[in-house]
C-alpha cells in the first residue's frame, strides 16, 4: 500500500508550532538521517512508521524541497487569519505599553517562545475600516499564545524581521537625536560656566548615552530562523521525487 505524501507548497502552509518542533529536534540531535526523516514527519504530518517506508532517495528529494522552501522570501503582512479570527499587527509601536514591551522582549529572540511574541505583535481586530483597524487591548500573552502556534510560518518570520529592523531604526534615530541634544547642552554649559566640572559631567552623560544605545540594541534580537543549516549535509540535488502539494 502506497503512502500519499501531501507536503506544503509554501511557508504559509506550515504552522509556527511545526517549525518550533523541528528546531527543538535539531538542537538536540546530530543524527543526519533522523533529522531528514523527522522533517518529513513534522512538515508532512506523517507517522514515523510511514516515513520509514519511504525510499531514501525520496527522503533526500523531500528534504531538498524543504530546503528550497525555507529560502523563499517572506513579505510582512499587517493582517492574517487563523480560522475565522482576523489578527492585526500593532498599529503604532510607539504607543506600546510597558507590559507589551517586556513580554515582547522576553519572547521575541527565541524560536521556541515566538508564539508568545506573536500574541503581543498581533491581536484580534475589533474594528476595521477601509484603511485602518483597531485591535483588542493587551491583557498578557496567555490569551492568544496557544492560538499563535497555528500562525502561518511566513507571517511569523516576516514579522520578526520587520520588528527587528524597525526597532533598530527607532533606537538609532532616537538615541542619535538624544546624543546630539546632550552634546549641544555640554557645549552650552562649557561656554557659560567654563569649568572643568561641567565638562566632566557632559562627558559622563555622553558616555552614558553610548552605554544606553548598546543596551537597547542588545534587546532587539532576531530569532534564528536558519533552516538550511539544520538539514543533513549528505543531501544533494541529484534525487527527484514527485510531490503532491496543497493548493
Amino acid at each position: 500500500m502506497k503512502t500519499e505524501i501531501v507536503i506544503p507548497a509554501s511557508l504559509s502552509e506550515i504552522p509556527l508550532m511545526n517549525y518550533q518542533k523541528f528546531m527543538k529536534l535539531v538542537e538536540g540531535s546530530n543524527d543526519e538521517e533522523l533529522i531528514a526523516q523527522k522533517s518529513i514527519e513534522i512538515f508532512c504530518g506523517l507517522n514515523m512508521r510511514d516515513v520509514l517506508k519511504i525510499k531514501w532517495n525520496d527522503v533526500v528529494g523531500l528534504a531538498n524541497h524543504f530546503n528550497e522552501l525555507f529560502q523563499q522570501k517572506t513579505d510582512f503582512k499587517t493582517t492574517f487569519k487563523i480560522k475565522d479570527i482576523e489578527f492585526g499587527f500593532i498599529p503604532n509601536l510607539e504607543d506600546m505599553s510597558f507590559g507589551e514591551y517586556v513580554d515582547l522582549d522576553h519572547n521575541i529572540g527565541k524560536v521556541e517562545t515566538f508564539h508568545k511574541a506573536m500574541a503581543v505583535l498581533y491581536r484580534p481586530i475589533t474594528k476595521k475600516t477601509k484603511d485602518t483597524y483597531s485591535i483588542m487591548e493587551y491583557s498578557g500573552t496567555d490569551e492568544f499564545a496557544e492560538v499563535m502556534k497555528f500562525a502561518p510560518l511566513d507571517i511569523a518570520m516576516a514579522a520578526s524581521v520587520f520588528f527587528y529592523r524597525l526597532g533598530n531604526d527607532l533606537v538609532q534615530a532616537t538615541l542619535t537625536s538624544l546624543e546630539q541634544e546632550m552634546t549641544k547642552n555640554k557645549e552650552l554649559k562649557t561656554t557659560i560656566q567654563n569649568g572643568l566640572s561641567s565638562i566632566n559631567n557632559g562627558d559622563g552623560i555622553i558616555q552614558s548615552m553610548h552605554s544606553l544605545k548598546e543596551t537597547l540594541q542588545s534587546l532587539m534580537k532576531l530569532p534564528n530562523w536558519e533552516f538550511a543549516s539544520a538539514l543533513p549535509t549528505l543531501l544533494t540535488n541529484d534525487s527527484e521525487v514527485k510531490l503532491k502539494t496543497e493548493n
